[in-house]
C-alpha cells in the first residue's frame, strides 16, 4: 500500500497525493512509536515518538531518491524508526546503576564466549557475574531500557558509516568495515539459542511487539523482555570484539 501510495504520487506529485502517501504510512509510524515506546524516558509519551516518527517520514519525502534501488518503504521505515530512535536518545535517562549493571552482564558474557562457550546459558552467565538466576533475570528487566541503542550504536558507529543514501560515497575501507560487521552479525544470530533467535526475528524482522512474542511462545511477556535483553547483551558483547579488532 505504501509504495503504491508513492508511485501514484511520483507520477502526480500534487498535495492531495502528498497527503494520500502520508496517511498510507501513518499506521507503520504509530506501530513503530508503540514498539519502541517500552525504550522511553517515563515523560516520554507514545505521541511525541508518533511526532517524530512523522518528522522522519516527512524527511524521507523529501531525501528519497528511486535510483540508489531501495523501495520508498524501506527507505521511509529507516527514516521513521531512526527518528523515533533520535528522539528517545535525546532523553537519556538511564541510572548510572543499570549501566553498571548491563556493564557487569557483558563483561561476564565476553569472559564466558573467549573461554569457549559460545551461547552461555542463564546460569552460566549468572555464576560469571556472581548473581543468583532470580537477580540475573532482574536485572535483565531493568538493563532492557538501554537496548534500543546498544546494538544500533556497535553495527552502525558514526567513524564508519553514513546514512543509506550516503552509500555510494563510502570508500572502500569503509565498505569492508560494514561488510564485516554485518557478517559478524550474521554468525553472532546463529550462535544465539533457539528461543533468543525466535525472538530476535519475530521482533526486529516480523515487528511483533513483547506481549505478540509472548503469545506465540506461550510464556509472559516480561519473560520475552528477558530473552530479549539477554540476546542482544551476547550480540553486542560479540559484535564489540570484532569492533575492537576491524577498527
Amino acid at each position: 500500500m505504501i509504495n503504491e501510495a508513492w508511485k501514484d504520487y511520483s507520477e502526480n506529485s500534487t498535495p492531495e497525493y502528498r497527503e494520500r502517501l502520508i496517511i498510507a504510512c501513518l499506521p507503520y509510524v504509530k506501530s513503530c512509536a508503540c514498539q519502541l515506546s517500552i525504550y522511553a524516558a517515563p515523560s516520554q509519551d507514545v505521541n511525541d515518538l508518533v511526532s517524530a516518527g512523522v518528522i522522519g517520514l516527512l524527511n524521507a519525502l523529501e531525501r528519497y531518491d528511486p535510483a540508489k534501488g531501495a523501495s520508498f518503504k524501506s527507505y521511509a521505515r529507516y527514516r521513521i524508526r531512526g527518528s523515533i530512535m533520535d528522539e528517545i536518545r535525546s532523553m537519556d535517562w538511564v541510572p548510572y546503576s543499570i549501566r553498571e549493571k548491563a556493564h557487569k552482564i557483558e563483561k561476564s558474557i565476553q569472559t564466558l564466549q573467549q573461554d569457549g562457550i559460545d551461547d552461555p546459558d542463564e546460569e552460566d552467565i549468572a555464576e560469571s557475574a556472581n548473581m543468583s538466576l532470580e537477580d540475573y533475570r532482574k536485572a535483565l528487566s531493568e538493563v532492557s531500557s538501554m537496548t534500543l541503542t546498544m546494538l544500533n550504536d556497535t553495527l552502525y558507529d558514526e567513524s564508519v558509516t553514513n546514512e543509506p543514501e550516503d552509500n555510494g560515497r563510502k570508500d572502500p575501507e569503509q565498505l569492508m568495515i560494514i561488510g564485516e560487521m554485518e557478517t559478524a552479525l550474521s554468525d553472532a544470530l546463529k550462535k544465539l539459542s533457539e528461543k533468543e533467535r525466535l525472538v530476535v526475528t519475530m521482533y526486529y524482522y516480523e515487528e511483533m511487539n513483547m506481549k505478540e512474542i509472548g503469545k506465540v511462545l506461550d510464556i509472559s511477556e516480561s519473560r520475552v523482555c528477558q530473552i530479549h535483553t539477554s540476546a542482544i547483551l551476547k550480540l553486542h558483547a560479540r559484535l564489540q570484539r570484532v569492533h575492537t579488532d576491524i577498527s
